[in-house]
């Protein structure tokens, strides 16, 4: 049995997101001392290597927690889907490198956008989603998104981050703290309005500061300078993904 500070330090996941991933039941603690400390043994640290897996492949943490509380849901298949949509993106990647590198080569005013096309990956995590995807919290989910039920919540929470982010302008963008933010913001974004990949995320921090309606939305909720504060945190995020 591991402490969460031992489970920290072993996976690189912060402290405070093993707290989290506890609050939200996506990976509940083995067992709890008298003195309130969390305990972790193998079976919890092989659902987090799930969890990761699934994280890598920018699954919000809701269908995360869906898709593992699944009765049918079986470890060695879903690890078998995970390799294949590693596959894709690592084959992606490969193809954006080739076409940034003939960009560079020949020059920035080629018009092909074949490069940019994910759709087979999306297709592979939508078959991924129902196939184990079944129990009632991950149906009610897909229903809530279809009708737009949770949307007006689902603003005032964006808005509500971009507070939170403004509150930590007094540190560094790279701060361990305000990176865990940027990938809560980007989180929030992928679950309540679309898949929000890094190359996505990257230009909505640029539009943060190039489209004057988003920054004075950002800067009035988050304070004078919190658009260009949230791009540079953005940025540093998305170099390191």
């Amino acid at each position: 049995m591991r402490t969460v500070k031992e489970v920290s330090k072993l996976t690189g996941v912060s402290v405070r997101t093993l707290h989290h991933y506890d609050a939200i039941g996506l990976l509940k603690p083995t067992a709890v001392t008298q003195a309130g400390y969390r305990l972790y043994d193998d079976a919890a640290l092989g659902r987090l290597q799930t969890i990761l897996l699934f994280r890598e492949l920018q699954f919000p943490l809701k269908e995360i927690k869906a898709i593992l509380d699944s009765p049918g849901f079986d470890r060695s298949q879903a690890l078998e889907q995970q390799i294949a949509l590693l596959e894709l993106q690592y084959q992606r990647m490969g193809e954006l490198l080739a076409f940034a590198r003939e960009m560079q080569k020949k020059g920035e005013s080629i018009l092909d956008f074949h490069a940019f096309d994910n759709s087979d990956i999306e297709q592979y995590k939508t078959e991924a989603k129902e196939r184990w995807g079944h129990t009632p919290e991950y149906r009610e989910s897909l229903e809530r998104e279809k009708h737009g039920q949770a949307q007006g919540e689902a603003v005032s929470q964006l808005l509500g981050l971009f507070a939170q982010l403004g509150a930590l302008r007094h540190l560094a963008p790279s701060d361990p703290e305000v990176q865990e933010k940027t990938a809560t913001l980007r989180e929030h974004i992928s679950r309540s309005f679309y898949t929000c990949s890094v190359e996505v995320f990257r230009a909505l921090g640029q539009m943060y500061t190039g489209d004057p309606r988003f920054q004075q939305t950002i800067d009035s909720a988050g304070g004078p300078g919190t658009a260009a504060f949230c791009q540079r945190a953005i940025e540093l995020y998305c170099d390191r993904a």
